[in-house]
């Protein structure tokens, strides 16, 4: 199950910085995570220090 980042993110980029496949690009106002290419490690919710990433 992938990821998804929610409306609570800031933008910050902690969570592109810790992706190993880096699935993670910066969006207009929050990031997001393409699901494909989400290895479902968790890195990127464990980095996030708003809590804006969640289980799909």
């Amino acid at each position: 199950m992938a990821y998804k980042i929610t409306d609570d993110c800031v933008a910050c980029g902690s969570c592109a910085d810790e992706c190993p496949n880096d699935a993670i690009t910066a969006g207009d106002d929050k990031y997001s995570i393409n699901a494909d290419e989400c290895l479902d490690c968790g890195s990127c919710a464990d980095a996030c220090p708003n809590d804006a990433i969640v289980e799909e």
